[in-house]
């Protein structure tokens, strides 16, 4: 875990009632949410976040690897930590800190992204376009988010459709939503984890069918989703 003065930009957060599960604590999504808009902003803050879509070039996330030791609850305020940590061939990485307002640690995630042109959807080298002020591409964190094997027996699957609000500001499915797919799959077997390892694999749109898979072998949890056969992510928890 990097110290708190390391990080580069940081924000207040109120953790909101439609933000947290029927005990009370935060869900992994929401944590995420509040991720993906501290990330924004503190791109923004650079000007270096909405500039990009006019270049037709959009960060999409690779790994996400999210490790809690306490969830917050309702009326809780926290404050959320960012910083990039350089670069590794295509692989870009930003990584979270969560405190609360003593200073306490809570979580921490590290994420890899990678730069893709929406139109032609080939991939750029972050550092052509990345500023070292965020993101030095002479560093390499020592903490990357792993490639998940799946492993262990099948215990379940189901299907969901990819709905409008599952979207995000480039009509792709928001990545927040896989989490979101995750955690109801694992919370319908009672499964209750403060980590989360997601690999993003392809994209999946508006309307398509995604079938989901709950695989466990031990302490180890396991969901896939695809469409038809394409993998389009797969998430690990140890429980």
């Amino acid at each position: 875990m990097s110290d708190q003065d390391s990080f580069q930009y940081s924000k207040e957060f109120e953790v909101g009632s439609f933000q947290v599960h029927p005990d009370g604590k935060l869900r992994l999504n929401s944590l995420a949410d509040f991720f993906q808009e501290v990330a924004w902003r503190h791109a923004d803050s650079a000007d270096f976040g909405r500039n990009l879509l006019v270049e037709n070039l959009s960060w999409v996330l690779s790994r996400f690897d999210i490790k809690a030791t306490y969830l917050p609850t309702w009326g809780e305020s926290i404050r959320v930590f960012t910083a990039g940590r350089g670069v590794d061939k295509l692989f870009a990485f930003r990584e979270f800190l969560v405190t609360d307002l003593q200073g306490n640690v809570l979580a921490e995630a590290m994420s890899s992204w990678v730069l893709l042109n929406t139109e032609t959807k080939k991939l750029h080298r972050p550092e052509s376009v990345l500023p070292e002020a965020l993101f030095d591409p002479k560093l390499k964190p020592e903490w990357q988010p792993e490639r998940i094997r799946l492993n262990g027996y099948l215990r379940f699957e189901d299907r969901i459709k990819v709905r409008y609000s599952d979207l995000d500001l480039n009509n792709h499915v928001n990545n927040t939503s896989y989490i979101r797919w995750v955690e109801d799959m694992m919370r319908s077997f009672d499964i209750v984890t403060n980590n989360l390892t997601i690999n993003y694999q392809a994209e999946c749109f508006l309307g398509d069918e995604i079938q989901i898979e709950l695989w466990r072998k031990e302490n180890q949890v396991f969901v896939l989703g695809k469409v038809v056969e394409k993998t389009v992510f797969l998430a690990q928890s140890v429980v």
